[in-house]
């Protein structure tokens, strides 16, 4: 470490978000989360990446602009680690794939009317 550091050309404030991205907070359900971090651990990956990816594909499929797949290889490896291979990038989309129908899917059996009522818990006020 240095003796002394010259902060006069320092901005007060939290480190610079990544060029691209923002910085939002929103509410998702707990089983969401969870998976996305199931899938994030499996992939090696943090859970904000496969949210992010995930939703990217989900968007973009919504809209009939679903990448190609030599455009998602362009894409995802820009995102991605240096020396990924094509195959590693192929079996990673059909990973999030795969995870966006789980998503999905615990998310409509949550929602459904076959859906088992959460339990609740009543509070005795003395």
């Amino acid at each position: 470490m240095k003796e002394e550091y010259d902060f006069s050309s320092a901005k007060r404030g939290p480190v610079a978000a990544s060029k691209g991205k923002t910085r939002i907070t929103i509410m998702l359900d707990d089983a969401v989360i969870e998976a996305a971090r199931e899938l994030a651990e499996s992939a090696g990956y943090g859970y904000q990446t496969v949210i992010n990816n995930t939703l990217r594909q989900a968007l973009l499929n919504a809209k009939g602009q679903g990448p190609t797949p030599a455009s998602a290889i362009d894409a995802g490896i820009k995102h991605l680690k240096k020396g990924i291979t094509a195959a590693e990038l192929k079996s990673l989309e059909q990973t999030l794939s795969v995870a966006a129908s789980e998503i999905n899917r615990m998310l409509e059996a949550e929602h459904s009317p076959k859906a088992k009522p959460k339990a609740t818990r009543t509070l005795n006020h003395a």
